[in-house]
């Protein structure tokens, strides 16, 4: 008996990019292909950007974030895509190309290595909500640099939550830390 896959979409807070939610676990961590260049190793992401109105597409655990170009409208390419993230799923269609990855290892000073958990366990879940992911880049003389990536990537209220949220968040649990930026994907 086949697995029926289920779609649904939610929208995030980036207008051009749609959250694509699907009933089974499409990898472990995230993905990122912002371009149709750096697709080369995702079958299902090369697929995607056949669609001349595809932008970007990131993956996390049961979902696809598709950021649309500007002349698109949601309400016309949103079933198309869709119908086509159920067919790739139940096709098995890979995300990329099978590597391995366990739980992620986190090198650095230990003010880093603290930084580095504090995002994978509190921040990484509540960006992954809005279809999008953050990357520890650095940490120097009390900044950290992250990357966000997917939807969070060019959203009006990234900065926001980088601000609001994130930076009060590390400064309450490292007091070495006195800023956060965000370096542009």
């Amino acid at each position: 008996m086949a697995f029926n896959i289920n779609v649904y979409t939610e929208s995030t807070p980036n207008p051009a990019s749609m959250k694509f939610l699907v009933n089974k676990l499409l990898l472990n961590g995230s993905v990122d292909f912002p371009t149709k260049e750096s697709a080369e190793s995702s079958p299902f992401a090369k697929e995607l950007f056949k669609f001349n109105f595809v932008a970007g597409v990131f993956f996390a655990s049961n979902f696809v974030t598709i950021s649309k170009t500007e002349d698109a409208e949601w309400p016309d390419i949103e079933p198309i895509l869709k119908e086509f993230v159920k067919g790739a799923v139940e096709s098995e269609l890979q995300v990329r190309e099978i590597v391995q990855e366990g739980t992620p290892e986190f090198e650095g000073t230990d003010a880093e290595i603290k930084i580095q958990q504090i995002l994978h366990d509190y921040v990484r879940p509540a960006v992954e909500q809005d279809g999008g992911a953050i990357h520890f880049k650095s940490f120097d003389s009390g900044v950290v640099t992250v990357e966000l990536r997917g939807s969070c990537s060019g959203c009006p209220s990234s900065t926001y939550t980088l601000k609001a949220g994130i930076e009060n968040l590390l400064k309450r649990m490292v007091p070495e830390v006195t800023e956060v930026v965000s370096e542009a994907m």
